[in-house]
Protein backbone atom coordinates (compact mmCIF):
# COMPACT_ATOMS: atom_id res chain seq x y z
CA UNK A 1 0.00 0.00 0.00
CA UNK A 2 1.33 3.17 -1.38
CA UNK A 3 1.29 6.98 0.76
CA UNK A 4 -0.17 7.81 -2.03
CA UNK A 5 -3.54 5.48 -1.26
CA UNK A 6 -3.38 6.16 2.08
CA UNK A 7 -3.49 9.94 1.83
CA UNK A 8 -6.28 8.94 -0.69
CA UNK A 9 -8.36 6.59 1.65
CA UNK A 10 -8.08 8.93 4.68
CA UNK A 11 -9.50 11.90 2.24
CA UNK A 12 -12.12 9.98 1.15
CA UNK A 13 -13.42 8.97 5.13
CA UNK A 14 -12.82 12.91 5.75
CA UNK A 15 -14.55 13.52 2.85
CA UNK A 16 -17.76 11.45 3.41
CA UNK A 17 -17.78 12.25 7.09
CA UNK A 18 -18.17 16.50 6.20
CA UNK A 19 -20.94 15.23 3.31
CA UNK A 20 -22.73 13.32 6.23
CA UNK A 21 -22.36 15.67 9.32
CA UNK A 22 -23.15 18.83 6.80
CA UNK A 23 -26.75 18.60 6.59
CA UNK A 24 -27.55 18.68 10.73
CA UNK A 25 -24.34 20.94 11.29
CA UNK A 26 -26.45 23.48 8.65
CA UNK A 27 -29.48 23.38 10.53
CA UNK A 28 -28.29 23.36 13.99
CA UNK A 29 -26.55 26.56 12.79
CA UNK A 30 -29.92 27.95 11.40
CA UNK A 31 -31.84 27.61 14.43
CA UNK A 32 -29.41 28.19 16.59
CA UNK A 33 -29.28 31.93 14.89
CA UNK A 34 -33.08 32.07 14.62
CA UNK A 35 -33.59 31.10 18.74
CA UNK A 36 -30.16 33.54 19.56
CA UNK A 37 -32.04 36.75 17.50
CA UNK A 38 -35.59 35.75 19.28
CA UNK A 39 -34.16 35.75 22.44
CA UNK A 40 -32.54 39.02 21.55
CA UNK A 41 -35.74 40.72 20.52
CA UNK A 42 -38.06 38.84 23.77
CA UNK A 43 -35.08 39.38 26.45
CA UNK A 44 -35.98 35.67 27.58
CA UNK A 45 -32.92 34.17 28.89
CA UNK A 46 -34.21 30.70 29.42
CA UNK A 47 -31.52 27.84 28.48
CA UNK A 48 -34.60 25.57 27.94
CA UNK A 49 -36.45 27.99 25.54
CA UNK A 50 -32.69 28.10 23.17
CA UNK A 51 -32.04 23.95 23.81
CA UNK A 52 -35.59 22.31 23.08
CA UNK A 53 -36.24 24.06 19.04
CA UNK A 54 -32.73 23.45 18.63
CA UNK A 55 -33.23 19.71 19.98
CA UNK A 56 -36.36 19.18 17.65
CA UNK A 57 -35.01 20.97 14.86
CA UNK A 58 -31.86 18.30 14.58
CA UNK A 59 -33.90 15.14 15.37
CA UNK A 60 -36.04 16.52 12.51
CA UNK A 61 -33.27 16.89 10.28
CA UNK A 62 -31.84 13.41 11.37
CA UNK A 63 -34.67 11.72 10.11
CA UNK A 64 -35.24 13.46 7.10
CA UNK A 65 -31.64 12.71 5.95
CA UNK A 66 -31.25 9.16 7.42
CA UNK A 67 -31.70 7.46 4.39
CA UNK A 68 -29.64 9.53 2.40
CA UNK A 69 -27.18 9.37 5.19
CA UNK A 70 -27.19 5.96 5.28
CA UNK A 71 -27.18 5.76 1.31
CA UNK A 72 -23.86 7.56 1.60
CA UNK A 73 -22.49 5.41 4.31
CA UNK A 74 -22.73 2.33 2.45
CA UNK A 75 -21.26 3.07 -0.91
CA UNK A 76 -18.30 4.46 1.08
CA UNK A 77 -18.09 0.94 2.91
CA UNK A 78 -18.43 -1.12 0.31
CA UNK A 79 -15.83 0.97 -1.59
CA UNK A 80 -13.80 0.89 0.97
CA UNK A 81 -14.40 -3.24 1.80
CA UNK A 82 -15.28 -4.22 -1.67
CA UNK A 83 -12.13 -5.32 -2.64
CA UNK A 84 -9.77 -5.83 1.00
CA UNK A 85 -6.57 -7.61 -1.42
CA UNK A 86 -5.85 -3.78 -2.38
CA UNK A 87 -4.60 -3.31 1.03
CA UNK A 88 -2.66 -6.13 1.91
CA UNK A 89 0.00 -5.75 -0.93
Amino acid sequence: MTPESVVQMVRDALTTTLMISAPLLIVGFIVGIAVSFVQILTSIQDSAFSAVPRLVAFLGAFVLAMPWMLQKMTVYMTGVLGNLDRYGH
